[in-house]
């Protein structure tokens, strides 16, 4: 099944062009990590899938259904770069954040309910917070509250996780517990993740498919098939493919 339809997009800012005939798709179950440069485009596409920037021509739909049309965001979860609307020294509790991700499954007045303690219990176990439950989101660590923001993301069970560069704020450690628990939800629960990262040379390890893009789709497909590219040799130099695709022992 197709989770996204990304056909043709294109994207101008000022008259510059910020993404150019875009076209992919994401199938249920895939693990995408999507990379390139500073200012390739990759976030603006995240907002373009979203209905949170308007494409300037172009087709994207949403588990089959254009996303001017599109209704049922409870079925995505998305963690952004930066939070505009998240105030960190706003007096709530971990559960309380957690619980809020829960909102969008809600008809107004939007309450959360005893039955609802469950999905928040869990959120905050896979995400290993639920000691810091009834700590104030402003008293904890960056990686912290990194956690509690991706537990609010998949409380409400999302088909579709978006997460973009969410380990920006996470130790070394706290980055390979992320990316162990972003490959149990991918594996065992089949939760369809599309990670936006800077860390080209690590997302291989987790990830099972590579979408580069510079404003324009540089490639797409398996890592493996990256790997064996000689049009991506061309294009990076062997030793940067191959760090790209994990191979870092070979040559």
């Amino acid at each position: 099944m197709s989770i996204i339809s990304v056909e043709h997009l294109r994207f101008r800012y000022n008259s510059v062009d910020v993404l150019r005939d875009i076209s992919f798709d994401v199938s249920a179950g895939d693990f995408i990590g999507l990379v390139g440069p500073n200012g390739s485009g990759k976030t603006t596409a995240i907002k373009a899938i979203l209905g949170l920037a308007k494409q300037t021509n172009g087709k994207i739909c949403l588990f089959g259904a254009p996303v001017q049309q599109f209704t049922e965001w409870h079925r995505i979860g998305y963690l952004p770069q930066k939070l505009v609307h998240f105030n960190p020294h706003f007096p709530a509790t971990v559960r309380e954040v957690v619980s809020s991700g829960l909102f969008s499954t809600k008809k107004f007045p939007r309450r959360i309910r005893s039955e609802d303690r469950a999905l928040v219990d869990e959120a905050m176990r896979v995400t290993d917070v639920t000691d810091l439950e009834h700590e104030l989101i402003g008293q904890l660590s960056g990686g912290q509250q990194q956690r509690v923001l991706l537990a609010r993301s998949i409380v409400n069970r999302p088909e579709l996780l978006i997460l973009d560069e969410p380990t920006t704020a996470l130790d070394p450690e706290a980055r390979e517990n992320f990316f162990a628990l972003m490959v149990e939800l991918n594996r065992t629960r089949n939760v369809t993740i599309i990670l936006v990262t800077h860390d080209i040379a690590g997302i291989g390890k987790y990830a099972s498919k590579l979408l580069y893009l510079d404003k324009e789709v540089v490639f797409y497909g398996s890592f493996e098939d990256f790997c064996l590219s000689e049009k991506m040799t061309k294009y990076f130099g062997k030793f940067t493919q191959h760090l790209i695709c994990h191979r870092h022992g070979d040559s």
